[in-house]
């Protein structure tokens, strides 16, 4: 799922580990997250939606298959 994690974070001026340390993750959950490689808990996405006082789906880009 692709995400506007990095992008937000580079708004604000903040340091992976210094987001991390806002969020209380680790600095690889958000290299991870912002890389697309960690789908976060839905708990963790509500934590970003607080921070940056967005919407989840403003924040995640999910695409949904044609099929549905």
């Amino acid at each position: 799922m692709e995400n506007r994690v990095e992008q937000l974070r580079k708004v604000r001026g903040l340091s992976q580990e210094d987001f991390a340390r806002a969020i209380r993750v680790s600095r690889q959950t958000v290299s991870s997250i912002e890389n697309g490689r960690y789908n976060p808990s839905l708990e963790l996405a509500f934590t970003l939606s607080d921070f940056f006082g967005l919407p989840i789906e403003e924040i995640f880009i999910h695409e949904r298959s044609e099929a549905l």
